[in-house]
């Protein structure tokens, strides 16, 4: 299998960047899309070039590092998957791929297809938290869950922080993360007692560091974890109670 891999190269934040053509070959379908910029990169090092900066870590649709944005489309033609689990054979062989960082201006370019996504962290620094007594650690019983609470609180949990949300979303908002990491802890009994200070810090980075959310619905689309966009509703309710309650926690 041939490819063409046309990637966006910027040396840092501060300079300009351009897209550059490379040739791939002997390629399989069953590839990732980060094992052939792992063989390109090989084939770049032996011709004394320099390598393409891109960012993975557990290659394991896990921990969100991954996140390149493919065609236009953040992650790849694949829905709801990440890039390091977008294989080859979604191309035609021969055809040529566009390879390109998270675009935002939340994310600014480090590298190559490397992005700074710490506008993420900083949301979760506001709220994204629980405050526990240290000690022993209470019985798993002392406080009831019912099943289909504990169901939707992990779901909302599977959020990996990738950021892919933002990058499809036209106006450049993290309304989805934001929703995905104040919903789950709110639906718990151990984690609801901050909800109100939860809301109003999450709240206000979100809208310090992101813009606006329109609902177009590109973001659940590309969200590897599948959160859905009742996530954005069950941010703007906790916010509306937290206003209405005037109250922190």
């Amino acid at each position: 299998m041939k490819l063409t891999l046309k990637v966006w190269r910027q040396e840092s934040g501060a300079e300009e960047g351009r897209f550059e053509e490379y040739p791939l070959e002997d390629v399989g379908p069953e590839f990732s899309l980060l094992e052939a910029l792992d063989k390109l990169n090989d084939d770049l090092v032996a011709r004394g070039e320099e390598p393409i900066a891109f960012d993975s870590d557990c290659r394991e649709g896990i921990c969100g590092a991954c996140g390149v944005t493919v065609d236009g489309t953040p992650h790849g033609p694949q829905k709801n998957t990440p890039s390091c689990r977008q294989h080859l054979r979604s191309f035609e062989d021969g055809a040529t791929v566009q390879l390109e960082p998270f675009r935002s201006g939340a994310f600014p370019v480090v590298k190559d297809l490397a992005v700074n996504r710490s506008a993420l962290d900083r949301v979760i620094e506001a709220g994204g938290f629980v405050s526990t007594s240290v000690g022993t650690a209470p019985d798993a019983d002392a406080i009831p869950v019912s099943h289909e609470a504990a169901e939707w609180a992990l779901d909302l949990a599977a959020c990996i922080g990738c950021g892919a949300c933002v990058a499809a979303c036209p106006n450049g908002s993290a309304q989805l993360f934001a929703g995905s990491k104040t919903m789950h802890l709110a639906t718990l009994p151990s984690s609801s007692k901050e909800r109100g200070h939860r809301a109003k810090g999450i709240t206000r980075a979100a809208e310090e560091e992101f813009g606006p959310c329109s609902v177009y619905g590109e973001c659940a689309e590309v969200c590897p974890a599948g959160i859905p966009l009742t996530a954005i509703a069950g941010l703007n309710k906790e916010k509306l109670r937290q206003v209405l309650r005037n109250k922190d926690d």
